[in-house]
């Protein structure tokens, strides 16, 4: 049985940060489209639906492991971007928080200061990936496509397949198939 649910399935896990994806699986087979960063379980949508129907953007996690090796400056990231000082200007002023002004102000600072996930390495490619779902969005029958190719190859990700494969990888016990 199908549950509805979204259209577009947002998974924007830093790369090389996130364990699991179990509520993307869940969204992918009931024919949402997933955008999000290539990081845990976008890697294998990706691998079974095809790239031109999962929409992946932003650093690799070895793209983030190399930032950080190199010294990572979010600082010089964000100032290089007009519409990431722009929303980040609106999120400090308080436009998101108008009984609380000073809220997300911390957030703001951790992200020119530290940026431990870095959002603000991503973000232009957020943006623009974003842009592009609402053009494909528009195409009715492309979208469709996309979306029945999600459920159609949602199968692999089986709890029946991911128990064969931990008893037979990782606790050496071959199940017998009845």
């Amino acid at each position: 049985m199908l549950v509805p649910a979204a259209d577009l399935s947002e998974q924007i896990s830093t790369a090389g940060m996130e364990a699991s994806g179990t509520g993307n699986m869940k969204f992918q087979a009931n024919g949402a489209v997933t955008i999000g960063t290539l990081d845990g379980a976008n890697v294998e949508i990706s691998q079974h639906v095809g790239r031109d129907n999962i929409l992946i953007f932003g650093l690799t996690a070895d793209e983030v492991h190399q930032r950080w090796i190199h010294g990572y400056d979010p600082r010089a990231v964000i100032e290089a971007d007009i519409h990431l000082v722009q929303v980040l200007e609106a999120v400090r002023s308080g436009v998101f928080s108008p009984d609380d002004p000073g809220r997300y102000a911390p957030i703001v600072d951790d992200l020119y200061n530290s940026d431990h996930f870095m959002v603000t390495a991503d973000f232009g490619a957020y943006a623009k990936a974003q842009r592009h779902a609402a053009a494909l969005y528009r195409e009715p029958a492309h979208w469709r496509h996309m979306s029945l190719r999600n459920t159609a190859n949602a199968g692999w990700f089986s709890s029946d397949r991911a128990i064969r494969e931990y008893a037979e990888n990782i606790w050496q016990a071959p199940m017998n198939p009845r």
